[in-house]
């Protein structure tokens, strides 16, 4: 039986032979960028076990669809895919502070290596947040983006801080469901 060469050929090139069913192909492929994945998805999550289970999962799904994606730029791709099982994973997280801290870094991350990507989040979030009623935007707003504080909305718009703590609680859990819920979560 002949033995392929696979480190000789270019990701395009393993791609296609995946799409033949090549489980050696799809073999090249993972060791080729495990380790690059797994450090962009740990840099973010400083999760082990849950960084090498979204890399995997992205690898499976890969394999899964391999026959229906049309990819141009695998390594992209892969690393966009990452990022985006890095934001379900954050999203499911329960903590407010510590979800837009890591949102942020993914957000940062993405500016950099995919302005595309980064803008349709953008995009998405500001959508979401125009969604919001009135009082809830408003509180969001002071908050996200004047950086003030929970006294300091209170003040600003004449409620008492249990109300503003109120319109962020329902704020902060509409942007996480939605954000779940939308189709960034591929």
């Amino acid at each position: 039986m002949y033995h392929q060469n696979y480190s000789a050929y270019n990701d395009e090139g393993l791609l296609n032979l995946m799409r033949q069913g090549d489980v050696a192909a799809f073999t090249e492929l993972y060791n080729r960028h495990f380790k690059s994945l797994y450090v962009v998805a740990e840099n973010i999550l400083r999760s082990p076990d849950i960084s090498k289970d979204i890399v995997q999962e992205v690898f499976t799904a890969v394999w899964q669809n391999r026959e229906r994606l049309h990819i141009l730029y695998p390594k992209a791709y892969l690393q966009q895919a990452v990022r985006f099982q890095v934001l379900k994973a954050i999203r499911s997280d329960r903590t407010d502070s510590e979800f837009y801290k890591r949102l942020a870094q993914v957000s940062q991350d993405m500016v950099v290596e995919n302005t595309y990507s980064y803008k349709e989040l953008q995009r998405t979030v500001e959508e979401l947040v125009q969604s919001l009623p009135d009082d809830c935007r408003q509180a969001f707003r002071l908050s996200r983006e004047q950086n003030l504080t929970y006294n300091q909305i209170a003040e600003r718009l004449n409620i008492s801080v249990k109300t503003v703590e109120k319109k962020m609680s329902q704020s902060l859990r509409f942007l996480r469901l939605a954000l779940h819920n939308s189709e960034i979560s591929h």
